[in-house]
């Protein structure tokens, strides 16, 4: 027979594990554009699980009601590790750009850096910020896999 301090650690362990899957399944939702009033940036990828070396189609979509304002011509859109260390962002000039309500930009990324290496396995962030026409930071992110 088991003992109870088996049977009860079994339990908890069973329990926490089926609450951290629901409160993961919350976390990671596929519907990354959503329109709002106001300010408002989306992210928008094919999906958020991708192969080693494939090509990443990236939207950027202003989702809100007014006009968002960028320093340069690629939206500042960046990549990077979970820890902040930058891997990729476009080659861009420094010209205001602007992103009219619903319009949108689409980036390709070969998940190679900047210093023309790929990019290893794992999860990565992308990330752009604008600045809407009170002058406030809109700014979104969203964090994609890449697998073997």
């Amino acid at each position: 027979m088991l003992a109870k301090s088996l049977v009860i650690f079994i339990g908890v362990g069973l329990l926490a594990g089926f609450a951290f899957g629901f409160y993961l399944l919350e976390i990671k939702s596929t519907n990354q554009l959503v329109f709002v009033e106001g300010p408002s940036i989306s992210l928008v990828t094919e999906k958020s699980d991708f192969k080693k070396g494939e090509e990443i189609k990236i939207t950027i979509v202003n989702s809100g009601t007014t006009q968002l304002i960028f320093p340069n011509t690629s939206y500042d859109l960046k990549i990077s590790g979970l820890f902040g260390i930058m891997m990729y962002a476009p080659i861009s000039s420094q010209v205001i750009t602007t992103l009219e309500p619903g319009d949108q930009i689409v980036f390709l990324w070969n998940q190679i850096k900047n210093d023309d290496t790929p990019v290893l396995e794992g999860l990565y962030k992308i990330s752009s910020e604008g600045i809407d026409s009170m002058g406030n930071n809109v700014e979104k992110s969203i964090t994609i896999n890449i697998w073997k």
